[in-house]
């Protein structure tokens, strides 16, 4: 018998921001995508009942799947989804209703969905939506502007961004407390749109679709097995500015982030924070806050930099060693290192205002709920000691023993780019072309390592989102810290360490030990992190603009290679009119903030552990990140689908990392300093031998032993190094290694010490937000006390 195959796109759950009045629901736009691959024949004559019964439920539906009632499992489970997902409340006849648009001949379906107020209610409860009690008056503004504000000076920076979002005194939503809330008796708004995308995307979610052992739960699963394509919002309407100009207060809000955001000309401009956290979601927000707010606190850094490195340059002209190796690499290490510490403390205390103002102080302590992933697949369930209620349980012996499972192979994986160091460096041709070639091998290993570490971290079954993030990140973090960071650390730290000397170089597998060069390992150090930190962000930058408008185009060209099937009139019409759940599918998917992320947390990296040898590093950080704010911005505006809103109280495990790093940075500095340069040498020859520096590099070299010269038909050689004719050290050299750990004791120490100071002297919560939070608690204390007073009058009139 002849097996027919047929090509079928489901666009499924649409879900409409629309309202009625009088007894109607309000309908929220959500958009899920489903493929699938069916096969058709006799042989799969069995599924032809199930298929019935499910065309008996949605009749509409029916009409158009009937002719193809031959599928294979992978439509089961999907309609097994949709309709475990009616069970949930979304195909109610008399609350809800499912719209279905069908493309036949472009093989392309579309359905638009809508959920009931109730359960909008039901589930904002559920996941402890937070609601408006009452405006906030006063207005936010970041630290510059209220400084400006206070001189009375004009702000360069700032602009007026229409349609600016209102701040509110807010608490958790409670259905008995709805009359309480402001603006409850307007259903329609009542709800923002990223929150009820929240509630839909939490349904769909949780919504198992076969073995809840196997893990066959929720539409993320369906997703990456193929069995959806794509689940989406909807953008809220085109992001160009209409023809005919209208006034900015009717623009919407796409256009509004379009227009006064993503284009190039707002480089110059404060980031519209409020209105990319109403559209995007908190989440988002605080990656654009974090970004903006560390790409400020660059232009000091880069200003000292590019001193710095203009006046090794002066002294290079005389010798080519001093362009990165001389006295104002000190101050430039101490200044970064204060720098970075008083960097982070100002961003905690930035970002402790930004989570009160968009209600997110305490989301990860009492609101935050477990993963849908975790909740279906948690082998039992415990009371909670605090709320009583019962909440999904993993055992934390099995999730601990899955966590050691997945250290060993994190051990493994971060011993592959520590394996290369020394190949690369018995295998190196050239400098420039190491460095090239070790970028190349970095990036490639990134992609095979992310992809491991996502599979360990989703076994480890960690209950929240959060959590889930934190120990993802840590994995991927560890990996790429070794991976990026293992070349520069060998060229500051062991490269010309332990070579020996004539007639007794050491070796490693037969391998002499690399030297550094005759300008010193600082020049080799800069050189490769030029590669690396320039290199990647030039790559990366490339692949978010090309490599992305390379991808809309080809999703664009499949999709029009289908519309040639109609006629030539149906073609017009419907590019006349682009449905927008049909125009979204034509944008890209969203692929999270973590590659985001982890290139700038990887950049604060490299400009503060090895600024004493690349002072520019500063500079070319703000130039890249003034042109990642534009194409990030650009990206989600213009190019991607409209990713699901989430909630964030902070940045994460993003912030002990950097924290980290800032105290590697000192460190490393120090030991740059001590050891790696010849500041500490030229300093002790200037107060021991000769303050005019005449004769240093001759002090800095030692002779051969005789027996290496007999070998060498008497022919005298000088390295660098403090021995003596037989090859033992001098007694400068013990001299310089006292100097060198005292000065790296001093160096941490103070540095340590004025960035405690620092910590100590500014608080991470201003005072103006503490009284703020107090208000906020009063206020829903207050809200409800009343409600408690009315329901007890009720009862007792009754």
């Amino acid at each position: 018998m002849e097996v027919f195959c047929l090509f079928c796109v489901v666009l499924c759950f649409v879900f409409l921001t629309n309202f009625l009045c009088c007894g109607h629901f309000v309908s929220i736009n959500f958009v899920l995508f489903m493929s699938f691959l069916s096969l058709f024949g006799t042989f799969l004559s069995p599924l032809c009942n199930f298929v019935t019964y499910f065309c008996c439920l949605v009749s509409r539906f029916c009409r158009l799947v009937s002719p193809f009632c031959h599928l294979v499992p992978c439509f089961c489970r999907s309609a097994l989804f949709c309709r475990l997902s009616a069970a949930a409340g979304f195909f109610l006849n008399d609350t809800c209703r499912i719209r279905v648009v069908l493309l036949e001949k472009k093989k392309t379906s579309f359905v638009l969905l809508s959920a009931p107020w109730s359960l909008l209610c039901y589930y904002a409860e559920e996941i402890s939506l937070r609601v408006p009690l009452q405006v906030v008056e006063a207005p936010n503004l970041n630290s510059s502007e209220q400084v400006l504000s206070k001189l009375s000076l004009p702000n360069p920076l700032s602009q007026d961004v229409p349609n600016p979002p209102a701040d509110y005194y807010t608490c958790q939503f409670r259905t008995n407390k709805l009359q309480r809330f402001l603006g409850s008796d307007h259903q329609e708004t009542f709800f923002k749109t990223t929150q009820r995308h929240q509630v839909l995307y939490e349904i769909l979610a949780r919504t198992p679709y076969g073995s809840v052992k196997k893990g066959e739960v929720g539409i993320d699963r369906l997703v990456s097995e193929q069995v959806f394509t794509a689940a989406y919002p909807l953008h809220q309407g085109d992001f160009r500015l209409p023809s005919p100009p209208v006034p900015p207060h009717c623009l919407g809000l796409r256009q509004i982030l379009y227009a006064y955001w993503a284009q190039w000309s707002c480089w110059r401009r404060y980031q519209p924070l409020d209105h990319i956290r109403e559209y995007f979601g908190e989440k988002i927000a605080l990656y654009f806050a974090w970004i903006g707010f560390y790409t400020v606190w660059l232009l000091p850094a880069s200003l000292v930099g590019t001193v710095i490195f203009l006046i090794g340059f002066v002294q290079a002209k005389q010798r080519a060693g001093l362009l990165f190796d001389n006295g104002g690499t000190v101050f430039l290490s101490v200044f970064l290192s204060l720098w970075a510490v008083t960097f982070l403390q100002y961003w905690k205390r930035r970002c402790s205002v930004l989570a009160h103002c968009w209600d997110c102080s305490d989301f990860e302590d009492t609101e935050e709920r477990p993963r849908p992933e975790f909740t279906a697949m948690a082998p039992m369930t415990v009371r909670n000691p605090v709320t009583g209620a019962e909440e999904p349980y993993f055992p934390e012996q099995k999730r601990l023993n899955r966590t050691l499972t997945s250290c060993m192979v994190i051990i493994i994986m971060v011993g592959t780019p520590c394996s290369r160091l020394h190949i690369s460096a018995a295998v190196r041709i050239t400098s420039i072309t190491a460095s090239v070639l070790n970028l190349v091998v970095i990036l490639l290993l990134s992609k095979v390592y992310i992809a491991l570490a996502r599979v360990l971290t989703r076994w480890e079954m960690h209950r929240t989102q959060t959590k889930y993030e934190d120990m993802f990140i840590l994995k991927v973090f560890i990996f790429q810290f070794v991976n990026f960071y293992s070349s520069p650390v060998y060229i500051a730290f062991f490269k010309g360490r332990f070579v020996g000397y004539p007639g007794n170089y050491n070796t490693m597998f037969g391998v002499r030990n690399e030297d550094c060069g005759a300008g010193g390992c600082l020049i080799d150090l800069a050189q490769e992190l030029l590669v690396i930190m320039v290199g990647k962000q030039l790559i990366n930058n490339i692949q978010e603009f090309f490599l992305l408008k390379v991808k809309s185009w080809w999703q664009k060209r499949k999709l029009n290679h289908q519309k040639k099937e109609e006629d030539e009139e149906e073609v017009h019409n419907y590019q006349e009119e682009v449905p927008q759940w049909e125009a979204d599918y034509q944008l890209q998917v969203c692929g999270g903030l973590f590659d985001e992320y982890l290139e700038t947390v990887l950049q604060f990296g490299f400009i503060t552990i090895f600024v004493a040898a690349c002072p520019l590093a500063p500079l070319f950080a703000l130039i890249n990140n003034w042109v990642e704010i534009r194409l990030d911005a650009h990206k989600f505006v213009t190019e991607y689908r409209r990713p699901v809103a989430e909630r964030a109280q902070d940045i994460g495990i993003w912030f002990p990392i950097l924290q980290f790093i800032t105290h590697m940075a000192v460190l490393s500095n120090a030991f740059l300093i001590a050891f790696t340069s010849s500041f500490l040498p030229r300093l002790y020859y200037r107060y021991t031998r000769d303050s005019t520096l005449r004769g240093f590099i001759s002090f800095t070299l030692a002779t051969s032993p005789h027996t290496f010269s007999q070998q060498h038909h008497n022919a005298s050689c000088r390295y660098r190094g403090f021995r003596d004719e037989n090859g033992e050290y001098l007694p400068e050299y013990f001299h310089l290694l006292a100097i060198r750990l005292g000065f790296i004791i001093v160096f941490e120490h103070v540095v340590f010490f004025i960035g405690r100071l620092i910590d100590l002297m500014v608080p991470d919560i201003p005072e103006e937000v503490e009284l703020k939070i107090k208000r906020e608690h009063y206020m829903a204390k207050e809200a409800l006390a009343e409600n408690q007073v009315q329901t007890l009058t009720c009862h007792q009139s009754v």
